[in-house]
């Protein structure tokens, strides 16, 4: 079933110019970039997109983090995208991410884990809102 994901390339990775890089492990899992975007996120942005974790202590360094440096925003299209994308990315702990993933390759820390996907199809929808209109994804 043809879906579509969200994902964001972290400032960790924006930082060190692998926008690219990221995007080709991507599109050769057979994920297709509609949508994408360089944006600077405010404090209210971050803070919003990570409300659910509001109550965690990893919740203030992780807004700090997201707002540090531009992110790129974009949406993901491709059979079973969610999960794809999910297997994509790896582990959130590099450590233990499986080789060729994305935070295997690339992150380097549990926390610069170098990029974000959507954990549902329903946050997906949610989490695309929040930075896409309709019209600027283009599939």
């Amino acid at each position: 079933m043809t879906e579509r994901t969200f994902s964001i390339i972290k400032p960790d990775a924006t930082r060190r110019n692998l926008t690219g890089k990221i995007n080709a492990v991507i599109e050769e899992a057979g994920l297709r970039i509609v949508a994408q975007r360089r944006v600077k996120l405010t404090d209210a942005q971050a803070k919003k997109f990570y409300e659910v974790h509001a109550e965690r202590p990893f919740y203030g360094e992780l807004v700090e983090q997201m707002t540090a440096e531009p992110v790129v925003v974009q949406v993901l299209e491709g059979d079973n995208a969610v999960l794809k994308y999910r297997e994509v990315m790896g582990a959130t702990n590099p450590d233990n991410a499986d080789e060729g993933t994305i935070r295997k390759l690339f992150a380097l820390s549990i926390g610069e884990n170098s990029v974000h996907g959507s954990d549902s199809l329903e946050n997906a929808g949610i989490e695309i809102a929040q930075f896409f209109k309709d019209e600027e994804i283009v599939g």
